[in-house]
């Protein structure tokens, strides 16, 4: 490894792994911190995740998923050995940086990570208006296609006028049950 690396103090770095190894990565690393003596150069692992929203057989879920799959967090100080433990980690293919210097992230980047995964209820985000054509996607009304004519965001809710039996008839839907056409 080469010594320009050397000691820029406690930072977060960015490590990349085979997708779907995330957390045997982790248990990895904490395993081999501490058999290796390592607690005093890596502080603290973390696989940035956030809670979204899904729609299943018209249930609304709220789901854990990965940020950035494939890639892992880790606080520490770059040394020699520290930088070594990691990078022969099983699963782990590299650190994120130019050849083999690790990149530190900067400390607003890593806030705001820190920011979007504390966040317990996932936001709404409804991005149709009135009177916008969409198609319904999900429910006893997959396929047909209506006009937005109501919308209540407190709530997540659209209706939707759908014509049925040669009139428009209103139907309450969750917003991810529509797209706009």
């Amino acid at each position: 490894m080469p010594k320009q690396v050397a000691n820029r103090g406690r930072r977060w770095y960015v490590i990349h792994t085979y997708s779907g190894y995330e957390e045997n990565v982790a248990e990895n690393l904490k395993q081999r911190i501490e058999s290796m003596d390592m607690e005093d150069k890596i502080y603290n692992i973390l696989i940035p995740t956030e809670k979204k929203i899904k729609i299943k057989n018209g249930k609304r879920k709220v789901i854990t998923e990965k940020i950035f799959p494939g890639y892992v967090f880790i606080e520490m100080l770059v040394t020699d050995d520290s930088w070594y433990v990691v990078r022969n980690t099983p699963n782990v293919t590299g650190f994120i940086g130019t050849g083999t210097v690790p990149t530190p992230i900067s400390e607003k980047e890593m806030k705001d990570l820190q920011k979007r995964m504390g966040v317990d209820e996932p936001k709404y985000t409804i991005d149709v208006t009135v009177d916008a054509p969409v198609k319904i996607v999900d429910g006893p009304f997959k396929n047909f296609e209506g006009k937005i004519s109501a919308i209540d965001e407190e709530r997540g809710k659209v209706k939707v006028l759908v014509s049925m039996f040669g009139r428009e008839t209103p139907i309450e839907l969750d917003y991810l049950q529509v797209t706009k056409l």
